[in-house]
Order: C-alpha cells, then sequence, then structure tokens
C-alpha cells in the first residue's frame, strides 16, 4: 500500500511540554509531533504531513522548513520525539475534506527520494509484476494491530542498507532493480548479487526475491560487514500474485542458498492470542543493537505467519516499527 503522505487527520489530544513556553505535543493517529502553542485543540482537524514528505518551495506555509531542504525529518525539540509536521487546514485555502483524504497532490507535495548515484545504471522503471518494497510505518496505520490480533506472526530485523528485488520472469533473462528501478548489469552492488548467488540460473522462473544489500559502502554498514552480502526478507511468486509464506520462505531461501534477514520472534498458539499488540510493545522490541556491534538497529518488521489480506492496508499485512534511538542518532 502507498501511504498517504499527506492528509487529513485529527488531533487526538495535545498536551504541554515541561519547560517549553511555545510549543505543546500533540497525537496525530500513532504519531507525537510537536506544534506551536494555542495552534490546535484536541479533536481538531489538520493537515498532517509523514517523514519524507518534500514540501513544494514555492508555497508560503512551508518556507519555515528551507533550512532543512523543505524536508519533513524526525527531529526532537525540548527533549520531545517529532515524528511528523502538523498544520492549519486553512493552508489548504478552500473547502476542508473529511479526516483521512490525501490531500498530497493538492498541496504538490511528493515523496523524498534520493537519486541513484549513477543515473547511467538504470535501465528502466520497476516491474509491474513485483509489489515495491517500501513496509508501511506502525504509527501510520495503528488498524492492522487489531487484524494480527490473535494470529501467530514474527519479528525480523530491519537491516539499515538499500533495497534490491531480482525477478526471473517466465520469459526472458532475470531482471535485477534497486528500490525504483530496473539496473542495467554492472558494477554496482545489485548485480554483483547476482554474480555472487548465479541468480540468473538459481531463482526459479516467476519468482522474485526481495532483500536488503548491506556491508562496506551501503549506508553506514552499520552491520560492520566486510564484504557485501544479500538478506532476502520476501519472496513472491509472481504466477500467483502472492507473497510466500513464513515455513515456505524460509525453505525457499535455504534450498537455494540465500541468507535471510535475521528472524528475531516467532510467536504461536497462547503467546500469540496473548501478545498485548500496543504501540508501545513493538516500539520497545524494535529498539536495541545490531549483534556484534554498537550500532543501533533501524527497527522490526511484523508478519503473520501465514500471509493475510490487511482491509487497512489494502493489500498485505506487513508492517514496520522503527527504531526511536536510530532515529534520532543516526538518521542523516
Amino acid at each position: 500500500m502507498e501511504r498517504k503522505l499527506v492528509s487529513i487527520q485529527r488531533i487526538d489530544h495535545v498536551e504541554p511540554i515541561p519547560g517549553a513556553d511555545n510549543i505543546q505535543r500533540a497525537r496525530v493517529m500513532g504519531w507525537d509531533v510537536v506544534v506551536q502553542k494555542g495552534a490546535f485543540a484536541s479533536g481538531e482537524p489538520c493537515v498532517f504531513f509523514e517523514i519524507d514528505s518534500q514540501l513544494p518551495e514555492g508555497a508560503p506555509w512551508a518556507e519555515f522548513l528551507r533550512p532543512r531542504g523543505f524536508r519533513v525529518k524526525t527531529a526532537r525539540l525540548r527533549g520531545v520525539l517529532s515524528q511528523g509536521l502538523a498544520l492549519p487546514t486553512s493552508i489548504l485555502e478552500g473547502d476542508v475534506p473529511p479526516v483521512g483524504t490525501d490531500v498530497r497532490d493538492r498541496l504538490g507535495v511528493v515523496k523524498f527520494e534520493p537519486v541513484p548515484s549513477d543515473s547511467r545504471e538504470v535501465a528502466g522503471p520497476f516491474p509491474t509484476q513485483v509489489p515495491k518494497t517500501d513496509e508501511i510505518r506502525l504509527q501510520s496505520m495503528l488498524g492492522v494491530l487489531e487484524e494480527l490480533r490473535g494470529h501467530d506472526f514474527f519479528v525480523t530485523t530491519k537491516l539499515d542498507g538499500t533495497s534490491a528485488t531480482f525477478f526471473r520472469p517466465l520469459e526472458g533473462p532475470l531482471v535485477a532493480c534497486s528500490r525504483n528501478w530496473t539496473l542495467r548489469p554492472g558494477p554496482n552492488p545489485v548485480w554483483r548479487m547476482v554474480e555472487r548467488y548465479t541468480l540468473d540460473t538459481v531463482l526459479p522462473e516467476g519468482f522474485a526475491i526481495q532483500g536488503e544489500l548491506c556491508g562496506p559502502g551501503i549506508q553506514k554498514n552499520r552491520l560492520g560487514l566486510r564484504e557485501t552480502d544479500l538478506f532476502v526478507f520476501s519472496v513472491h511468486d509472481t504466477r500467483t500474485g502472492r507473497f510466500l509464506d513464513h515455513a515456505d520462505f524460509i525453505a525457499f531461501c535455504a534450498r537455494h542458498g540465500l541468507r535471510t534477514v535475521p528472524v528475531e520472534h516467532v510467536v504461536t498458539g497462547e503467546a500469540a492470542r496473548t501478545f498485548p499488540h500496543t504501540l508501545e510493545q513493538f516500539l520497545t522490541l524494535a529498539q536495541g543493537l545490531y549483534p556484534g556491534t554498537k550500532s543501533r538497529k533501524e527497527g522490526i518488521v511484523i508478519r503473520p505467519l501465514v500471509e493475510r489480506h490487511s482491509p487497512t492496508l489494502g493489500g498485505r499485512l506487513s508492517f514496520k516499527v522503527i527504531n526511536n534511538d536510530f532515529l534520532l542518532k543516526d538518521e542523516d
């Protein structure tokens, strides 16, 4: 599901920040956001911008973000974590639509995307047969907690690298992709994984694997790896349009000699039925370090053991929880 980057939401509550005269803490969906004191009252609608919203440079209401390149980022103000931006609905200059309405296009906001380091590597668009790798953050869709409740599920480590997809169509050669683009064969990390794991022959026709590339020269190599490697987090059967269930996913990777992302927890049976599915519980699980390092892990990804459709997301039941310590200390 493509998240609603900018939408009409409601201020759930507002509370003072100790020692702060001009700002307050507000809660929007599952996010804590710092707002100007007196700007909002509890229950009032607002225009909410999620992290990585790239605001239009020419808009007067966005001018205050010029020092940050007009990009909405995580920040800490007076000791309070602020994850998003809430502005008055008056910036819409017209009728205010109902809560939940996407107003991204109306305001000219786009999602921040780093450009490829070398555009000559791009061969074309991402293949339409395979879903892109972009998990929703739990705070944006708290309804998924009730959809997961009572079902067996597993938790994997979210590795801080770069996303890659490898797809072997029923006809034609292997396709290797970054997060958003199909890449030409060459000396880039994505195609080096094709060579290392002989994916052009190992990967069965009709299947796509998606994973994280981690290692020297990628982000800050927080795993401390000596060489780049691929950690698979999903296998998609394009013939059926489904992702493999957890057990089949693990077996598929073992059969084809592929590493998976670390599985931190598998919660089944009575433990799954009594598990406290709260934002606070998953934020706690998201904390910690990558094993054997002093680097804060990026977070976790949560999925049911058996793939399920999410009415909330309109697609696969799958979501991520980012480690707040990682966001504050390590994010560029």
